[in-house]
């Protein structure tokens, strides 16, 4: 049997690792479109790779998974966190958890993931540079090959016959990208970015949050004015505007209405984690009745920075003394602490930080095996599927466990067919 592993990022990758350990003698052909296999997984968690997350901290996978959580709630029952984790330290790789519970290799270079990945692929063929053009399905078989294989893999360089074809080639923000499936006539969902983050400008009183760049807020909660879409967690401070995992994850799980938005939407920031403005109010009041003397500017309920941003915004001078604000003023400051708004201009997005949503609709696949409803022996795993997660080592975790499930799959159908043919 030949098999076709169209993508060498993770999916793909694990996959291949996985069959040739259940199938040692099995062909494996992977093709790639880029120069070398497991590039996004090379530079994942700023060169560090955030293989995965304990879910410690995960009540509901739609948490996580804004898209296919219940595809992934079933695959998680046969190869979740803790699988992933033995696998990798079964072979060498000692592994650590970050309090936010993301867990990464205990060197914190993402090389040494890559390289225990391709040392468990030696023996299958892996084609750079080729990306692939069209998947043929042969309406006889006879006229891809002399053994009846029913699938052609077409690139620029080759025309292969094959039995299986693997498809983990990744999502693109652009339909285009996904183009050579067009033959399979599959169900897609429309592919746009997610996972990016927001450029803000200046607002009409000429207040720029750029000008705060680098500050973290380690806890923050942000919104999107007029939906439900909530998110919490790290929030940094950019030259562009506003990124970290507050703004990563509530972009991932607005990926599709900030789309049809063309990315302008008003960001709603509660600078105090979550915290009330009644709460933070009366905190407030407290602090200056204690401190009558002192200029509201050295109080610092946040950084220092941050802190007078945010007094200039409520219409305070950071110089006035703390028994001269007013109430009315007081409940500006608890209002923009908890209430603070921004406009977002557009996404802000690298090659390396983003992922895709949609792609092939999940009603195409069989949910236990990821194989296609239409055309048997053609699998689909990884992003090319219309499933992602936010931040936090979430996305890689959905491939490993897709490429595991798609690797078994392979495998119990060969054993059903050789007991068939005893």
């Amino acid at each position: 049997m030949k098999i076709a592993v169209i993508g060498a990022g993770a999916a793909g990758c694990f996959f291949a690792n996985v069959l040739r350990q259940l199938r040692p003698r099995m062909i494996i052909d992977m093709y790639e479109s880029g120069q070398r296999p497991l590039r996004k997984v090379a530079i994942t968690g700023g060169g560090r790779c955030n293989l995965t997350n304990t879910f410690a901290e995960v009540r509901d996978l739609q948490q996580v998974y804004p898209r296919g959580y219940n595809l992934m709630k079933r695959l998680l029952r046969q190869f979740d966190h803790e699988a992933t984790m033995r696998w990798f330290e079964e072979r060498g790789v000692a592994l650590v958890v970050q309090s936010d519970q993301c867990v990464f290799p205990a060197s914190q270079d993402a090389m040494q993931i890559v390289g225990t990945l391709m040392e468990g692929m030696q023996g299958v063929r892996i084609f750079c540079n080729e990306r692939v053009r069209n998947i043929v399905v042969c309406e006889n078989a006879d006229v891809c090959e002399a053994n009846r294989s029913p699938y052609r893999v077409v690139t620029d360089k080759r025309d292969e016959a094959y039995d299986v074809v693997i498809v983990t080639s990744g999502g693109s923000p652009r339909a285009t990208g996904l183009n050579f499936l067009d033959g399979l006539q599959l169900e897609m969902v429309a592919p746009v970015p997610s996972l990016f983050s927001f450029n803000i400008g200046a607002d009409k009183a000429g207040s720029d949050v750029r000008e705060l760049m680098g500050i973290v807020v380690d806890d923050a909660m942000t919104s999107l004015a007029g939906t439900r879409f909530k998110s919490y967690g790290p929030l940094l401070i950019t030259h562009w505007g506003m990124s970290g995992p507050a703004i990563l994850r509530l972009s991932s799980a607005a990926a599709r209405w900030l789309s049809e938005r063309d990315y302008r939407a008003t960001l709603l920031v509660n600078w105090m984690g979550g915290v009330g403005e009644d709460v933070v109010r009366e905190r407030l009041r407290s602090q200056l009745a204690e401190h009558p003397s002192r200029q509201i500017g050295g109080l610092h309920l946040l950084t220092s920075r941050l802190w007078n941003h945010l007094l200039k915004r409520a219409g305070i001078a950071p110089e006035r003394r703390c028994s001269e604000v007013g109430s009315k003023q007081l409940n500006k400051l608890a209002s923009v602490l908890t209430n603070d708004n921004y406009a977002i201009t557009g996404q802000c997005r690298t090659k390396d930080e983003f992922v895709t949503c949609g792609g092939v609709a999940l009603s195409n696949v069989d949910p236990a095996t990821l194989q296609c409803r239409r055309h048997p022996g053609i699998y689909l795993a990884g992003e090319v599927l219309d499933v992602d997660g936010v931040t936090g080592g979430f996305n890689l975790q959905a491939a490993w466990t897709m490429g595991y499930t798609v690797a078994h799959a392979i495998d119990q159908m060969l054993s059903g067919s050789a007991q068939n043919d005893m």
